[in-house]
């Protein structure tokens, strides 16, 4: 049976899905003022994902993610004052202004934290499932990781441990088709297929059309409710594409490495519009409550960018007699 989405919860889906891509579009935009100073990996396009996903963990489950966290960051319910100051390299950052854009924890929602390295999170969140296992907890740990992570070593080893161990994990590939420049033909065979390597260890996998976000909150779900029955890890993979350059807050459309043909299919597929237009046309949306909506969502973004301006830079005391014991 096709779970149900209440007008309620596709009304949230798409504020957060607005609310991201807002953010995100602020942050591109200021990017330029020089006042942050780490690279940025920006989710525009494929902000369905986190929110689909998101919306099905509770506060409790453990969040680890990449590099292109800030969606998977927010949406599992992370301090949008403290990750705009952490960009900024402010003491008041979710890092206390060491960490950048691509180290984000909040441990008030579940989120343990981030790291730039392909594949990196794949043996940080089995390592921190495989603990709350021993401790018998009833939390989830989702991993986030883009589909070049699975051409990584460490991408074997944690799923057969994973496996093995019955651990209670959402792995959550994200197929954007490219690794940098790199597209997946070039990096990857036509015949390899991920979810068939994830079930030839064992374990329960999923895929999904990562641009409808009523679509991946159905196969999340589904996926979720495995794993809390005590069935062990699962693996969902979701197809979407980003906008934006891989690093960065520019469109590099032009730069060659990305044909133009493609490029226009899946703009003419953004996850935000297409859910908007399909609201409107259920009318669970009208444009008096989109336009409340933004307001009240650029009121929360310009209040956090103040936060992170007003903010101090950390300060550092280093102790002579012991920095060259």
């Amino acid at each position: 049976m096709m779970l149900h989405i209440s007008e309620d919860i596709s009304l949230e889906l798409y504020q957060e899905l607005l609310r991201i891509r807002l953010i995100e579009e602020e942050i591109a935009k200021r990017y330029s003022e020089q006042k942050m100073r780490c690279p940025i990996h920006l989710s525009i396009g494929q902000e369905a994902i986190a929110v689909g996903v998101g919306k099905t963990l509770l506060k409790t489950d453990y969040l680890v993610s990449n590099h292109r966290a800030h969606a998977h960051y927010l949406a599992k319910g992370g301090n949008l004052k403290k990750m705009i100051a952490e960009i900024y390299g402010k003491v008041d950052g979710c890092c206390s202004g060491i960490g950048g854009s691509m180290h984000l924890i909040d441990l008030e929602v579940g989120g343990v934290g981030t790291t730039p390295i392909v594949a990196g999170s794949l043996p940080v969140g089995v390592g921190v499932a495989f603990a709350s296992l021993l401790k018998k907890e009833n939390r989830i740990t989702t991993i986030f990781f883009g589909e070049a992570a699975t051409e990584e070593g460490v991408w074997a080893e944690s799923i057969n441990f994973a496996a093995l161990k019955k651990l209670p994990i959402l792995f959550v590939c994200e197929n954007n088709f490219y690794s940098c420049y790199s597209p997946l033909s070039v990096r990857q065979a036509p015949g390899r297929s991920r979810p068939d390597i994830v079930r030839a260890h064992g374990m329960l996998a999923l895929e999904g059309y990562g641009n409808d976000v009523d679509e991946v909150y159905r196969v999340t779900q589904k996926a979720v409710d495995y794993i809390r029955e005590g069935n062990g890890p699962c693996f969902v993979e979701f197809d979407t594409y980003r906008y934006h350059e891989h690093c960065g807050p520019n469109i590099d459309d032009d730069a060659g490495y990305r044909p133009k043909e493609e490029i226009e299919y899946w703009h003419q597929r953004c996850p935000v519009r297409l859910y908007e237009e399909r609201l409107i046309k259920e009318a669970v949306l009208n444009p008096e409550i989109i336009d409340g909506m933004k307001k009240e969502l650029h009121r929360e973004i310009d209040e956090a960018f103040a936060f992170a301006e007003k903010s101090p830079f950390p300060t550092y005391t280093l102790n002579s007699e012991s920095a060259y014991a």
